[in-house]
């Protein structure tokens, strides 16, 4: 029997640690998904704070998800050592969920001095997916001109909009399609996703 997905997933400084919170839990509840590494960058401990009200970077995945998670391993991100910074571990992707504008030019750049930005140079090296959901508005030209960067290195540019025309009832199910499009990107389609169908509905 084949094993399961092995992905990587970061949190970053930008609003939006509801979307990476869904992110895991879809993650953790798919059989198809073996193991999540998990890291957080040093500023999204202060948007988890203002945003969840989650304090600390200790048992953060269990404070995120609820409860205690064998799925999550969670590093830290200064831990360039750890299994996902190098190539020859088999990770196949990587989604970066909110992306921030500093994490986008360090990734765009090839600046590998934390473990974000390392694993997701291992994934544009070794030509693994990788999803960059950045989260900004308005974009300036240095925005705009690391994503072009980035995805002319191969990543994938995933901005954080909200879709409307499956009629959310409120924002977490606008949260919820927004992270189901993101893992049917990385070849995880979720049953619970709309789907377009092209007739009224």
């Amino acid at each position: 029997m084949a094993s399961g997905k092995i992905l990587t997933v970061a949190l970053t400084g930008a609003s939006g640690a509801v979307l990476a919170r869904e992110l895991l839990l879809l993650l953790e509840q798919d059989a198809r998904v073996e193991r999540i590494h998990f890291i957080a960058s040093e500023s999204s401990l202060r948007v988890l704070a203002e945003e969840l009200q989650i304090s600390g970077r200790n048992d953060l995945v269990a404070k995120l998800l609820g409860h205690v998670s064998a799925k999550i391993l969670q590093h830290a991100p200064g831990d360039i050592g750890a299994p996902i910074a190098s190539g020859s571990y088999p990770c196949e992707g990587m989604i970066v969920l909110p992306c921030s504008m500093g994490t986008l030019g360090a990734i765009a750049n090839g600046l590998a001095d934390n473990l974000i930005a390392r694993a997701a140079d291992v994934c544009l090296k070794e030509r693994r997916s990788l999803v960059l959901c950045v989260r900004e508005t308005p974009f300036n030209k240095i925005h705009l001109r690391n994503m072009q960067l980035a995805a002319d290195a191969g990543a994938t540019i995933f901005p954080v909009i909200p879709a409307f025309y499956d009629h959310p009832v409120d924002t977490l199910a606008m949260v919820r399609q927004y992270v189901c499009r993101v893992l049917a990107h990385v070849g995880l389609p979720q049953t619970s996703a709309y789907r377009w169908s092209g007739k009224n509905q």
